[in-house]
């Protein structure tokens, strides 16, 4: 211990040590931000500048990386992303962290990607955008502006009321739904695009494995329900009736909007649905379901050339 003691009494009367503490505490009091804090802080004294000259040293280092930004992916700060500021404190002198603008930014960025989810979409539907949609046709510049007009006004725990865009391949329907989430995202609101076929092929996996209701909860609960290409689905009574059918009463009890996109109109999607995997026809049931749809959706029809073969 004697020895410890010793070796740093010697380190402390190093000449060598002095003189660079002295030219270290000279850069730091004379940094323009410690000048201008202390300017605008007189209640903190020379004595406290000095007791805490480590902080003033890891403040001016941190600050100065900030200085000269080289983005936040380069940031070199201890706390990547975080900004230091000086505070007085009763006279005592502090050193807090807040993130700097860009990473708020891309916080920000990342919590709106957030809200949108999906499932078996492509990527490029998930940065769809109104303004990239051609109005080379008034059908497509008609449900265009539905969707617009869907995205402006959707109010999800108060009005159900959803879209049913249907019309023929390749016309743009799924475009239109990712840039309707898109559109909420900006309000705020969360939304979730599923591929209908295979997230019906996906929920009867599921009874394998005991995780039915954990998936069924995850979409019926979403704020904005998109289901793309319902009726592409092989219809079976229990995907009918205690997937979709369960799905739909839910978000119908909870003020749920649900956008749908399809190339079955009403009718067609109604017969679709009556014909079970097992040859049998259920044609009741099937009215069930659509009354549902029809009654919280305003059908739009899509046309135009396909853009799939160009």
């Amino acid at each position: 211990m004697n020895s410890i003691r010793s070796s740093l009494d010697q380190f402390m009367k190093n000449k060598d040590w002095r003189r660079r503490y002295e030219e270290l505490r000279e850069e730091v009091l004379s940094y323009p931000k410690i000048q201008t804090f202390q300017q605008e802080h007189p209640e903190v004294t020379e004595e406290a500048m000095e007791n805490n000259m480590m902080k003033l040293f890891e403040y001016k280092r941190e600050r100065q990386n900030c200085d000269t930004c080289p983005g936040l992916k380069n940031c070199p700060n201890m706390m990547q992303g975080y900004q230091p500021e000086l505070y007085s404190d009763t006279g005592q002198l502090t050193v807090r962290y807040h993130p700097c603008r860009l990473k708020q930014q891309a916080d920000e960025q990342k919590r709106q990607q957030s809200l949108i989810q999906s499932m078996h979409i492509p990527k490029e539907i998930l940065e769809a955008s109104f303004d990239d949609i051609e109005q080379d046709h008034a059908s497509r510049l008609s449900a265009s502006n539905a969707c617009l007009k869907f995205a402006f006004e959707a109010n999800p725990g108060e009005d159900a009321t959803g879209l049913y865009l249907h019309g023929k391949f390749g016309v743009g329907k799924t475009y239109m739904v990712g840039a309707i989430a898109n559109e909420l995202m900006v309000r705020d609101i969360s939304s979730m695009i599923v591929y209908a076929p295979d997230f019906f092929r996906e929920m009867k996996q599921a009874l394998s494995d005991g995780t039915v209701q954990e998936k069924m909860d995850e979409v019926k609960n979403a704020e904005v329900l998109m289901l793309d290409d319902i009726g592409a689905e092989t219809t079976s009574a229990w995907i009918r009736d205690d997937v979709l059918g369960v799905i739909l009463q839910y978000r119908l009890m909870q003020k749920l909007p649900t956008v749908y996109t399809s190339n079955y109109d009403y009718d067609e999607l109604e017969n679709h649905l009556a014909y079970s995997q097992k040859g049998g026809i259920e044609e009741l049931k099937a009215k069930r379901i659509m009354e549902r749809v029809k009654h919280l959706t305003v059908p739009v029809f899509v046309d135009g050339k396909n853009r799939r073969e160009m």
